[in-house]
């Protein structure tokens, strides 16, 4: 009897289960097409974002093996002018500038605080958690589309002459024939599944610019500004977190980014699944 019990709690929570994580994991209103792609973790080579020094003299960010100690839920396409539209409709957004044409576009002209805004509000309308992602989790799920920040080696007595390099290079592979944010799929989709990685947008992420000195074999943050955040696209940059348009002011390493916006990484809601089998169990229990 208690077998049979055990069982029918089971099958029972399952069935009541499995409708609450088909909401928590697939794309929630308003992103109603196949928004979400599921990533499980891996190790990866992740540079490290900021800047970094060694005896007075810049050097390129620490190389790290880095894994990711869960699944990562992240969104297949930016959020597009029509999704951004709906939070500015309920007010809850502000209003950024918008082409004329296609609202299937990706949303373009917006800050870290008006992405963040918009997280905010869908994590409220959809009962679950949506977030801007960090620089490890962009890297991990643009996998090849991800370049590795180091800088060149170039005249170690004129450390300038590595980022004027960098600059040339990134002038060379990166010139966009249109500035407009282009249709999702106009850049090709990644190895994970996600399309659009180093187009002409570039997304915002939560990590704040930082400062570090590696000596002795250590690393020592100095410096942890979080009104500059990272910004990945075609490459990595630094762009004060009010700004819109990143030719008005940024701290890019290069190249100056053509476009920001975002996607959003989806926080899986464990909780509400348990919550259930709880539930059913104690039902079971008195019948």
């Amino acid at each position: 009897m208690l077998i049979l019990m055990k069982m029918k709690t089971a099958m029972l929570a399952g069935a009541l289960a499995a409708p609450v994580l088909a909401t928590v994991f697939s794309p929630a209103p308003p992103h109603d097409d196949d928004g979400a792609v599921r990533l499980s973790p891996a190790s990866f080579s992740y540079r490290a974002a900021g800047d970094f020094s060694r005896n007075n003299r810049p050097v390129e960010g620490p190389l790290r093996k880095l894994r990711l100690p869960a699944e990562l839920i992240v969104m297949k396409r930016q959020v597009t002018v029509a999704e951004y539209a709906r939070c500015v409709d309920d007010g809850a957004c502000p209003k950024v500038a918008v082409p004329d044409g296609s609202l299937d576009v990706p949303v373009v002209g917006v800050s870290w605080h008006d992405a963040s805004t918009y997280a905010a509000w869908l994590s409220r309308r959809t009962g679950v958690t949506h977030r801007l992602p960090t620089d490890e989790e962009w890297t991990f799920a643009a996998a090849e589309k991800a370049r590795d920040e180091a800088l060149p080696l170039v005249d170690p007595a004129d450390p300038a002459q590595a980022w004027i390099a960098r600059y040339e290079a990134e002038s060379a592979r990166f010139r966009p024939a249109e500035k407009a944010a282009q249709p999702g799929g106009t850049f090709g989709t990644n190895s994970n599944g996600l399309d659009d990685l180093a187009g002409n947008v570039w997304e915002w992420t939560d990590n704040c610019f930082v400062r570090a000195l590696l000596n002795d074999g250590s690393e020592r943050i100095t410096n942890t500004n979080c009104g500059v955040r990272v910004v990945e696209g075609a490459h990595r940059a630094y762009m004060t977190d009010f700004i819109r348009d990143p030719k008005s002011g940024g701290c890019a390493a290069g190249v100056p980014p053509t476009n920001l916006g975002f996607r959003l990484v989806v926080e899986p809601s464990h909780s509400v699944a348990a919550t259930v089998v709880r539930k059913v169990a104690k039902l079971l229990q008195r019948t």
